[in-house]
């Protein structure tokens, strides 16, 4: 009788706590990528049309770029439709050229219509050095326009990192 009632409490206090589970980190970069989309309306409110008018968007909370020469950045994101998450995302570019310092940064990936968001989730989606990206700041996403049915924009977070440089961001998609 004693061990049934370790084993029902054992178990209770596992269903309990089921919802805190969490073996791929997603429910902390949801959260992440919650505040950046926060950290973005306020730093440009402008940026609410985007996130509302966008058939699709990716959010990179925090990726990480560094280079003397030949540079790279990385980050881990998530993919968001119809208000939903509906996968994961991350990011990796290589550079080369004049470049020297560290950056931190949030991107945001908006996605125009079915067929650029589509083109994304085939996995292989890559952004050469001719997409650019626009700094958020108060209003500068008033006069941002999709190429190519993407728009991207930044918030920089911390570090200093001077460029001269060309390369390109690739991407990986794994749906929910």
């Amino acid at each position: 009788m004693k061990t049934f009632s370790v084993a029902m409490i054992t178990l209770s206090m596992i269903f309990a706590n089921a919802h805190a589970w969490d073996p791929d980190g997603s429910n902390k970069l949801e959260l992440s990528a919650a505040q950046a989309i926060l950290k973005a309306k306020e730093k440009d409110p402008s940026t609410s049309v985007w996130f509302e008018e966008a058939y699709a968007y990716a959010i990179f909370p925090r990726v990480g770029k560094g280079g003397i020469g030949i540079g790279g950045a990385h980050g881990k994101g998530i993919v968001i439709h119809a208000d939903t998450t509906v996968g994961t995302t991350s990011l990796s570019q290589v550079t080369i050229g004049f470049q020297l310092g560290a950056q931190v940064y949030s991107e945001y990936i908006m996605f125009k219509d079915k067929t650029a968001f589509d083109h994304f989730t085939r996995g292989n989606f890559e952004m050469g050095a001719q997409v650019s990206a626009v700094a958020l700041t108060l209003g500068a996403s008033a006069d941002a326009d999709y190429d190519g049915g993407v728009a991207v924009f930044t918030i920089a977070e911390g570090g200093l990192m001077y460029e001269a440089s060309i390369g390109g961001q690739k991407f990986k998609y794994k749906a929910r």
